[in-house]
């Protein structure tokens, strides 16, 4: 348990300087844009983009910084992912790993996009996910079939939880926008969230 606060804290210490620039710059843009434009500042949608900024950043940073070379290109589906044991340290970094980093994905693809159909979603997923492989090819490292659908897994079940979430959030929405004690509660869970995504972030490094 000591371990995940030191792999935070290394992560951010690291990327702290990339991570403050892009969130200075997205809050003065939406600060800008909802002032001139007459649009209500709801706390949690601007959070939920404060995240995304920065899943977005610690996801692309992994998959193409990552020092890590590999020229054995994987072709058949579920070929590697049956080749670890599940009680091995390779299958959790590997196969749960491929799921858990590609879940928030989903969730904001479907939350931006606004999307009822998971194959939406799962195109969306897909394309992404493909195009990061293909790159990985390019930089060194090797293109991995199995990668892509634990990708679309992750990304299925982000949009399940987007899907949840939407209800709950129908129901709340008028209560987290005038309630100030709803949305410093909010505020903590996005918090607690975000510091889950660095600690995978370093532990899947």
């Amino acid at each position: 348990m000591k371990l995940i606060p030191k792999i935070a804290t290394k992560v951010i210490y690291e990327l702290w300087p990339m991570l403050t620039l892009f969130i200075i710059v997205l809050i003065t843009i939406r600060t800008v844009y909802l002032k001139t434009n007459n649009k209500p500042f709801v706390l949690y949608k601007e959070l939920i983009s404060l995240c995304f900024v920065i899943y977005a950043l610690l996801l692309f940073e992994l998959v193409t910084s990552t020092d890590f070379h590999s020229f054995s290109n994987n072709f058949i589906p579920f070929k590697e992912i049956f080749r670890y044991r599940m009680s091995s340290v390779l299958f959790y970094r590997n196969v749960i790993g491929n799921v858990i980093l590609f879940l928030p994905f989903g969730f904001f693809v479907s939350y931006y996009c606004k999307l009822n159909k998971y194959y939406y979603n799962l195109l969306v997923i897909f394309i992404t996910s493909f195009s990061i492989e293909i790159i990985q090819s390019m930089i060194g490292r090797s293109f991995d079939i199995d990668d892509i659908i634990l990708n679309l897994i992750g990304g299925y079940l982000g949009y399940v939880i987007y899907v949840l979430s939407g209800k709950v959030l129908k129901y709340y929405s008028v209560k987290l926008r005038n309630n100030i004690l709803l949305n410093v509660i909010l505020f903590i869970v996005i918090l607690i969230l975000a510091y889950i995504i660095f600690t995978l972030y370093g532990v899947f490094l």
